[in-house]
């Protein structure tokens, strides 16, 4: 028997053309066990956790609206659900589950050793829903070493001391600048990009060692 190839059966077009189907709203049960399930596989903030949540529920709404149900009641369904959102990243902070310090000082460690600038792993900490005071603190406590960060940076780009070069030749001139600019936009100050700069491939190689081992 000739077997089709490239062609969906009728029946298996009609299964994936069918929506799914928007069931009742999410209650609080619902999505703490979709929360519970989220944090087993990510790390999350408690702002973070309530946008994953109401993500959920918006997808709840947008398959209730495709059904036509009563647009009020939706309404309705939707307030009461962000409200369950809300309370249940509340109690998850509250028994240990989500932790924003936690968060912050792992994913600062993390990001600093990917050659970030503190300015950058502030800015990626409250796009995560760290509150700002939470991620000074942390970054105070975290002392996020700034040079090291400047040449894994650096080196990602083999800019600077990584450079490809003849042994002992200077950086030219228009590729420090090109350089100093890159770090600039990173938002590296500008005394720790020239002492990234200046320094020889050896003790840059060995900087970067060294901070890996902590």
């Amino acid at each position: 028997m000739e077997r089709r190839t490239g062609q969906e059966s009728p029946r298996g077009q009609r299964r994936r053309a069918e929506p799914r189907p928007a069931g009742p709203p999410p209650g609080a049960g619902a999505l703490r066990e979709a929360a519970l399930a989220h944090l087993a596989r990510f790390a999350a903030t408690e702002a973070g956790l309530v946008r994953v949540l109401h993500r959920r529920i918006d997808r709840w709404a947008r398959r209730a609206e495709a059904e036509a149900q009563p647009t009020d009641r939706i309404a309705a369904a939707i307030i009461a659900a962000r409200a369950d959102a809300v309370e249940v990243a509340r109690r998850l902070v509250a028994a240990g589950a989500v932790d924003d310090a936690a968060f912050a000082a792992s994913r600062a460690r993390r990001l600093n050793q990917a050659g970030r600038s503190r300015r950058a792993i502030q800015a990626h900490l409250a796009a995560k829903g760290v509150t700002g005071e939470t991620a000074s603190t942390v970054l105070e406590e975290a002392e996020p070493d700034e040079l090291a960060a400047a040449l894994g940076h650096l080196r990602r780009r083999r800019a600077g001391p990584f450079a490809p070069r003849a042994p002992d030749a200077p950086l030219a001139p228009e590729a420090r600048l090109k350089a100093l600019g890159a770090l600039a936009r990173a938002g590296f100050p500008r005394d720790v990009a020239e002492r990234a700069l200046d320094m020889d491939p050896d003790e840059a190689e060995q900087r970067l060692l060294d901070s890996r081992r902590g």
